[in-house]
């Protein structure tokens, strides 16, 4: 497989296209404005040269820039294999974007929704290809990470799930296989810790400080679920835990409150510098 089309350059899309570009494919990255992809590619040169000072391996960054196009029209789509959708987690805009990429997309290109939320057979229903869309659920960094949830919809056909299977081989990927449901396995119980999580420091029980230290010494996590709210996004924690309380239409999953406010007021986490923590510019913690 050679041309992957990366179509959302946010930080899913910067993690998956660097993963990709390191493991040999060509690229091509499209968002709807060329800043987005500019400061998209950037960023991939800054990871890929950093690497190795935060623990990585040595990876060369022109080796990778080289393999990467960005660009903003979906015309772009008119050579890729494997199409991989990283936008928001937002039905609405997947619900518009996926007719289009129907529509620019070779016939045979094989679609990979990555959404950790939204059902696989919801999303292939907007396309005329449902046989060939694929879930796949990467965790986030990308490139870090070293397993993901593979998620056939109800018409998803052996050989696109073959055929992902391979690309995900190729990227150093475990796939775990989970069947078509909301949230899957890993966001229907972590974005239900996420967001109780959120309640004990909305509700002034603990300080995010405390609650994550509860989970790092008590139960020996490596982060806690706040920190790791800041990680993936407030604000896509948001939308997931709004997707699920939708599908079940159970209280459980009723989004707090103070996640609806900090992604009102664009505290997402690391992305804008400030969620439940502060950071540098670098992505470092700030002491608060």
């Amino acid at each position: 497989m050679t041309n992957v089309a990366v179509v959302g350059a946010g930080v899913m899309g910067i993690g998956v296209a660097q993963n990709l570009a390191q493991s040999g494919h060509t690229v091509t990255l499209v968002d709807r404005d060329q800043e987005t992809v500019d400061r998209a590619i950037a960023r991939i040169g800054l990871n890929c040269r950093m690497s190795a000072m935060l623990g990585g391996p040595e990876i060369d960054s022109d080796a990778v820039l080289a393999r990467i196009t960005g660009g903003t029209g979906l015309a772009l789509l008119a050579d890729a294999e494997v199409v991989i959708e990283n936008i928001t987690e937002n039905w609405d805009l997947k619900s518009e974007l996926y007719p289009r990429l129907d529509a620019a997309a070779p016939p045979d290109a094989v679609f990979v929704a990555n959404t950790s939320a939204i059902p696989i057979t919801r999303i292939a229903s907007l396309t005329k290809r449902p046989a060939q869309v694929v879930g796949v659920h990467f965790m986030n960094p990308v490139p870090m990470k070293k397993a993901v949830e593979l998620i056939p919809g109800h018409h998803t056909s052996e050989e696109s799930l073959k055929k992902v299977r391979e690309l995900l081989d190729s990227m150093g990927k475990k796939a775990i296989d989970v069947n078509d449901a909301s949230g899957f396995v890993s966001n229907r119980v972590l974005m239900l810790t996420v967001n109780e999580a959120a309640y004990l420091v909305y509700e002034g029980v603990a300080t995010a400080e405390t609650v994550d230290e509860v989970f790092r010494s008590c139960f020996g996590h490596p982060m806690g679920p706040l920190e790791t709210a800041d990680l993936i996004g407030v604000d896509t924690i948001l939308y997931s835990v709004e997707v699920l309380h939708e599908h079940f239409a159970d209280s459980k999953y009723r989004p707090c409150p103070l996640l609806k406010k900090m992604t009102d007021a664009g505290l997402h986490g690391r992305k804008t510098g400030e969620g439940f923590y502060r950071y540098g510019d670098s992505g470092a913690l700030l002491p608060n």
